[in-house]
């Protein structure tokens, strides 16, 4: 990958862009490692419609989007990369016209199928960055150990009811999900977004703070959550920070790995494969 500088951007680029250039912590060089990297959003839902909105506004050359749903009514409550009248078509086709509708000059690559331990390991070859925007365990499991194994740094986003959580997948140099749940709870104990509500508020506050997390992360500057969980609770507008470790005994990251491939995942969480969503 060369580097850019702003002699490879138009006027209307340079002035589209103008903002972050004259951040000293970007310039046009920093732009120019935005146009050329390519980030993977994972669900174009809640958390990722914020996400992917703000990645699109920064210039990020391309940018893929998976979900395999349809818009729904219930979904307008929080996922601002959809309207009334998308309802019934394809979260990626409605995502897509949006996003290009923001900035016609990325590039943005819809996926609409579902992520299997067939396809995900082929898929994320192919970007820089993932972002997991996903709302249940076994695209969590899936997604965190597709980037161990391929060594691609992976920006978590969670949120429930009130309360949102993101860190910074950095693998084999930090921990990864499973340092921190190295098993998922028991089906049926925590229950979804869909069962308990969630703040549509508070998915637009973790979203973009995981857009915020790419930015830095393809452009070398300030410090990652890789050694932090955030945690957001709204109710009280305030954030706290939980210190965490690589776990030495992780059956992923660990010194001794005993995972090698991507299983199936809902399975392992228990659920059956109607039940994902």
């Amino acid at each position: 990958m060369g580097t850019w500088g702003l002699e490879n951007f138009t006027n209307d680029q340079i002035e589209r862009y103008s903002r972050h250039i004259l951040l000293s912590e970007i310039g046009g060089e920093g732009q120019g490692k935005l146009a050329q990297a390519k980030v993977l959003v994972i669900g174009a839902g809640g958390l990722g419609s914020p996400c992917a909105f703000y990645l699109v506004a920064a210039g990020v050359g391309t940018l893929g989007i998976v979900d395999f749903d349809k818009v729904e009514l219930n979904n307008l409550q929080r996922q601002i990369l959809h309207v009334t009248k998308d309802v019934g078509i394809p979260k990626v086709e409605s995502a897509k016209k949006r996003l290009l509708e923001l900035n016609p000059e990325v590039n943005v690559v819809t996926i609409s199928e579902k992520l299997t331990s067939k396809n995900t390991l082929d898929l994320v070859r192919q970007y820089d960055v993932l972002v997991d925007g996903s709302d249940n365990f076994p695209t969590r499991y899936l997604m965190n150990d597709a980037a161990v194994l391929t060594n691609k740094p992976l920006v978590h986003g969670g949120i429930f009811r009130f309360d949102g959580q993101l860190f910074t997948i950095l693998p084999h140099k930090g921990p990864c999900y499973r340092c921190l749940f190295a098993e998922p709870p028991p089906p049926g104990l925590v229950p979804s977004c869909q069962e308990a509500g969630i703040l549509g508020a508070v998915a637009g506050t973790i979203g973009v703070m995981q857009a915020t997390e790419v930015l830095k992360l393809i452009l070398g500057i300030g410090e990652l959550l890789t050694d932090r969980l955030l945690v957001f609770n709204a109710l009280r507008n305030g954030f706290r920070e939980v210190k965490i470790r690589r776990d030495p005994s992780c059956p992923i990251c660990g010194d001794h790995p005993t995972i090698h491939s991507l299983i199936d995942y809902e399975q392992f969480c228990g659920l059956k494969t109607s039940e994902r969503r």
